[in-house]
């Protein structure tokens, strides 16, 4: 399974707005937060009162974009082990230069459960 996420680098997505830095730039909290998103659309199938949480991220941003920058963001599940799904996860601009990757790890809960140990 993969999937792709496309967003337009906003202010809210700043370093700046973020508090992890003092520039107006992509904010690695923000890359990480659609690296998540983008792999959460390429989970399995699940069955009813499903979900999965994310649970380890390994992330390397590697190039800084600017405000208005279209950020393209490829997850691929690389394998499944019982509940746990493992991704490969790039973020790359539109001309293919990478600006950030990872490796994701998310389990599968029953949310219901999952929300009565909180």
């Amino acid at each position: 399974m993969e999937a792709i996420l496309k967003i337009e680098i906003k202010p809210t997505d700043s370093a700046q707005a973020l508090g992890s830095g003092t520039l107006p730039v992509f904010g690695t909290p923000a890359m990480i937060a659609l690296m998540e998103a983008t792999a959460q659309k390429a989970v399995p199938e699940l069955q009813e009162g499903e979900t999965t949480v994310g649970t380890y991220i390994e992330a390397h941003h590697v190039k800084a974009a600017k405000i208005g920058d279209i950020a393209i963001c490829k997850a691929v599940l690389v394998a499944q082990e019982g509940r746990k799904l493992v991704y490969e996860v790039r973020v790359e601009a539109e001309d293919g230069t990478l600006m950030g990757h990872a490796k994701h790890e998310r389990f599968v809960v029953q949310s219901e459960r999952f929300m009565s140990k909180l």
